[in-house]
């Protein structure tokens, strides 16, 4: 079967590999569309185990079903590539994204291929049958929705809160559109790219201002003399983490909700932090199988409209093309590879 193989952004290669052969309890999924994820460009974290084959944000059709299980070639799925035990202490205490276990598991050999094969645990707590009317890259979102629903979910409620989401990458737009789905009362974006300050528009932020516009004051005159109770971080870049904090409204939750560079350091203002303003520093990682059916169940609804999103749309052979539009991120906000195509 034909693969992406990933050597580092610049040089990802289709390759031809042996179709991943069924044990009992296991499935062989042929993958209909994968979407590039920010964290498969986040090179400093792959170079030091390439070659391999990425891709997680994962639709396609059971293939061939192992011995002992009841799904059937045919049937639509969704997929998780991490999935907790479900049975230790980070499982108990409904802390599932910080699970050994699902630290741990993945998929053979990844979404950017032709055919991937499930685990039997992957089979019992990772897959999810799409309902007819989703498409598969509509299913795509399901793994990226998931970890926006628990990272909200972890900051608190969102609805009634003043909202400020700083990067309008994916991540962010998908934040947005979230915060605007549960009721937000005000949300405001930042970005340094106008491409996406122009998405974030369409997606439900009601401001959507260049990074080097923007200031507290300006925050104060958009939320009437306030500044934010919930603030997002969907940029790794140091400065911008560091002036998120100065948004912050007492009893306010800064929550981190992507990484930064491997080696980047971070200096906090403790006092303006943490003395008498009681604000909450939180973050988050990933999405349990709960979270993935309920991203998977706002699709269907069409509470959101994930669809929209996507803004490429190619095959496994043009590959090389959407690591450079997901890795530049200025003129995209979603890429979605057709590994059949």
């Amino acid at each position: 079967m034909r693969v992406a193989m990933y050597y580092n952004n610049r040089d990802i290669r289709i390759e031809e590999v042996p179709k991943p052969k069924l044990r009992p309890g296991e499935l062989l999924i042929r993958v209909e569309a994968c979407g590039i994820c920010g964290s498969d460009c986040m090179e400093w974290y792959r170079i030091n185990r390439t070659p391999l084959v990425l891709g997680h944000e994962v639709a396609g059709v059971i293939e061939e079903a192992g011995e002992g299980l009841n799904y059937k070639r045919g049937q639509r799925v969704s997929c998780s590539h991490h999935v907790p035990c479900g049975r230790c202490h980070y499982c108990l205490a409904g802390h599932e994204t910080v699970c050994d276990t699902l630290r741990k598991t993945n998929f053979d050999p990844g979404g950017f291929a032709e055919f991937l094969r499930l685990t039997p645990l992957h089979v019992e707590k990772g897959i999810f049958l799409l309902p007819d009317n989703v498409s598969f890259e509509e299913a795509t979102f399901v793994e990226p929705l998931a970890c926006v629903l628990r990272g909200q979910r972890q900051a608190g409620q969102v609805k009634g809160k003043r909202v400020l989401i700083v990067g309008t990458g994916i991540a962010g737009i998908l934040h947005i559109h979230l915060a605007k789905a549960s009721g937000a009362a005000c949300i405001v974006a930042t970005d340094v790219i106008e491409y996406r300050l122009k998405a974030a528009k369409r997606f439900g932020a009601d401001e959507a201002i260049l990074a080097k516009d923007y200031s507290t004051d300006v925050a104060r005159q958009i939320n009437k003399g306030r500044l934010f109770d919930l603030v997002i971080v969907c940029t790794g870049n140091p400065s911008a983490i560091r002036q998120a904090c100065d948004f912050l409204e007492r009893d306010a939750t800064l929550l981190f909700f992507a990484p930064t560079d491997k080696d980047a350091q971070v200096l906090f203002p403790f006092n303006q932090l943490f003395w008498r303003t009681q604000v909450t520093l939180t973050s988050s990682y990933a999405g349990s199988p709960k979270d993935y059916q309920e991203a998977l169940d706002l699709i269907a609804q069409r509470k959101l409209k994930v669809g929209d999103m996507i803004t490429h749309r190619l095959s496994l052979d043009e590959i090389g093309e959407g690591f450079r539009l997901a890795a530049e991120a200025k003129e995209s906000i979603k890429v979605i590879i057709y590994p059949q195509k």
